[in-house]
């Protein structure tokens, strides 16, 4: 296997990994993330589509399905909830924020190099 091959593939990993766990955890232990939607004003029932599309997405990036439309669709989820983190007052919330935008940078470049277009 070339280099560039199993380091796409090891990268999609790592990534998918972070929605599944988040899936898992959501499963496990909902109350921390319900905590932030209703903190929101948005209902915690909220929490279980969120699980589903962690989870659906998270294993078709793994396997390469859909790759430039479920990376895409991640970025814009990461954007999206990154702004349940925006806690300035809190830096470790302030730290996940970030994470969260430079995680859908990686995705939006995931997403642009599966459609072909790696230049830019």
């Amino acid at each position: 296997m070339a280099l560039p091959t199993l380091l796409m593939r090891l990268g999609r990993l790592l990534l998918a990994l972070l929605f599944l766990a988040g899936a898992l955890q959501k499963a496990l232990d909902p109350a921390p993330a319900q905590q932030l939607l209703t903190g929101a004003g948005l209902p915690a029932l909220l929490i279980w589509p969120a699980l589903l599309f962690n989870a659906l997405a998270g294993l078709a990036l793994s396997l390469g399905l859909w790759l430039w439309q479920v990376a895409l669709a991640l970025a814009l989820y990461c954007l999206a909830t990154s702004f349940f983190h925006l806690i300035p007052s809190d830096p470790w919330q302030m730290s996940i924020f970030i994470k969260n935008w430079a995680i859908a940078g990686g995705l939006l470049v995931l997403s642009a190099h599966a459609l072909g277009k790696t230049k830019g």
